[in-house]
């Protein structure tokens, strides 16, 4: 399938896969790369810019398609020399795509173009995409309340999000937040997306480095196994309604700051759950489609799967008309 996306990008399907923190490194990003859609390593993931460097070489003997960088921003932060330094490595290495997240992104997208790269930023409203737009960024991901990870806090599902966003931006939108199988995709190229950012289906493959206990979990997850943390300090995370995540709430009941939480939210804890398996210990981001996840698959199968299930979609919408 053609959309703007993937002859933007130069990859056969209109999949990508989202930078999620601690889970996006290059053994699972290649995968999805060599499967056709666009990978992504997160740049969080990295403490220095030679062990980031480092995870680009990877990526680069681990696949010749291409991929894309995460970099998230806080918005009390500018684009300091940390980033910059990012930004040159994806420049030289010939990375295809960044995609920013967190802050407008004004302070980027010059470095980001000056480097050769397209620009595509993170947004949870369609308002915040028409600012980027201005800003002078290549595309848009929309990702809507559904989301594993920070959902915005205006409470916007990916129905209403993805068609707004859509109809309010000249450059290209992709849609992101509960979806995760060909259904969902078919749903957002029909709002008008141009492609689809899938964070919590590629959990449940065997590239995920994730334990065999998280894993099982999104199998046997329900439409109701996910809560909304972090409200208290606005910084809003839709995660498994696991031990940790209650404990955080209570918390935040109570008052707690944000140090006082960090003892529970940290992403190191989760970190460390995803290694020892220990799935109460850690926060555990992970959107509302986590429903619709039945089994564990190499990313290869799950990628053609649901090429093959997005065109059946397609055309049985189709026929009906």
């Amino acid at each position: 399938m053609k959309t703007k996306i993937t002859e933007m990008l130069h990859i056969k399907h209109p999949i990508i896969q989202g930078g999620m923190q601690n889970i996006a490194y290059p053994v699972l990003a290649a995968a999805v790369s060599n499967a056709g859609g666009l990978g992504t390593i997160n740049a969080t993931n990295y403490k220095t810019p030679d062990s980031f460097h480092e995870a680009i070489r990877e990526m680069k003997q681990l696949t010749d398609k291409p991929f894309c960088v995460n970099i998230s921003i806080l918005p009390d932060l500018d684009a300091g020399d940390h980033v910059r330094q990012f930004i040159h490595i994806c420049g030289m290495e010939q990375v295809a795509a960044i995609e920013t997240a967190g802050t407008k992104p004004d302070k980027l997208v010059s470095l980001i173009h000056d480097a050769g790269i397209i620009h595509i930023h993170k947004v949870p409203a369609a308002r915040y995409g028409v600012s980027a737009q201005s800003c002078g960024v290549d595309a848009v991901t929309a990702v809507g309340y559904e989301c594993g990870g920070h959902p915005g806090m205006d409470g916007i599902g990916t129905m209403v999000l993805a068609n707004e966003a859509s109809r309010s931006l000249h450059i290209p939108v992709i849609a992101g937040g509960g979806i995760v199988d060909g259904r969902g995709i078919a749903a957002a190229l029909a709002l008008g997306a141009e492609a689809v950012v899938m964070g919590t289906r590629f959990l449940a493959t065997t590239e995920a480095p994730i334990s065999q206990n998280h894993k099982e979990w999104i199998t046997h997850s329900t439409e109701t196994s996910t809560i909304l943390i972090q409200k208290s300090i606005r910084n809003m995370m839709r995660a498994a309604d696991n031990n940790a995540a209650r404990t955080c709430l209570d918390m935040e009941d109570q008052g707690a700051s944000l140090q006082e939480l960090m003892s529970v939210i940290s992403g190191a804890k989760g970190k460390e759950a995803y290694k020892t398996g220990r799935l109460e210990d850690g926060i555990f981001p992970i959107g509302m489609g986590c429903c619709l996840i039945r089994d564990i698959k190499p990313v290869g199968e799950v990628m053609k799967e649901l090429v093959e299930e997005m065109g059946h979609a397609l055309g049985s919408v189709a026929e009906r008309m």
